[in-house]
C-alpha cells in the first residue's frame, strides 16, 4: 500500500516548479527509489514469513504498474521520454494483465527471470531519466531505456506464449475429465 501512497508524492515532486528543477528531481528520485525498494523488501518479507495473501498478489502488480506508469507518463509529459516508449511499455503491461485474467481459471503463470530482469531494467532506466544528470550521460539513460523496451517486448511475447500453452493444457484437462 505504501507504494500506491507514494505515487502522487512522486508525481508532485516530479512536476514541481516546471519539472526541471534539480532539487525537486532529486526528491522525486528519492521517492521513486524508496517505492521501488519497498517492492523488493515487501516481497522478500512476505515469502520469508509465509505472509503471501490474495490481496498482495493483486495489489503488488497494481502498485508496480501505477508507479512505473506514472513515472513514464510524467517523463513523457515533460518531454524527456518519447511517447512511443511509454505506449509500448503500457500496452505490454496492460496486455499481460488482461492475459492473467484470461488464463486465471487454468492456473497462474509465475514471474520469469526475464520478467524480473525487465522490471529491474525499467526501474533503473526510469531512475536515470528522473535524476538531473549532466547531458553527457544522456547516452547511458537512452541505452538503458532501450534495453528496458527490448526486455519489455520480449518478455511480453514470452508471456503470451506461456498463457496460450497454459490455457490449452487447461482445456485438454477439462476435455479429458
Amino acid at each position: 500500500m505504501s507504494r500506491l501512497v507514494l505515487v502522487p508524492v512522486f508525481l508532485y515532486f516530479l512536476f514541481a516548479e516546471d519539472g526541471h528543477q534539480p532539487w525537486w528531481r532529486l526528491a522525486a528520485f528519492g521517492v521513486f527509489a524508496v517505492a521501488s525498494v519497498t517492492d523488493h523488501v515487501d516481497g522478500n518479507l512476505a515469502r520469508k514469513h509465509g505472509l503471501i495473501t490474495d490481496f498482495g498478489k493483486i495489489a503488488d502488480p497494481i502498485a508496480d504498474k501505477a508507479l512505473t506508469g506514472a513515472a513514464l507518463v510524467g517523463l513523457s509529459l515533460l518531454g524527456e521520454l518519447p511517447w512511443w516508449v511509454t505506449v509500448v511499455i503500457a500496452v505490454r503491461e496492460l496486455g499481460v494483465t488482461l492475459l492473467r485474467f484470461w488464463v486465471i481459471r487454468h492456473g497462474v503463470i509465475p514471474a520469469s527471470r526475464g520478467g524480473k530482469a525487465k522490471t529491474l531494467v525499467q526501474i533503473v532506466a526510469i531512475g536515470l531519466y528522473v535524476l538531473p544528470l549532466p547531458s553527457w550521460l544522456d547516452a547511458v539513460s537512452v541505452t538503458t531505456m532501450g534495453a528496458a523496451v527490448v526486455l519489455t517486448v520480449v518478455t511480453g511475447v514470452d508471456y503470451v506464449i506461456r498463457a496460450f500453452r497454459l490455457r490449452a493444457r487447461g482445456k485438454r484437462a477439462v476435455a479429458g475429465a
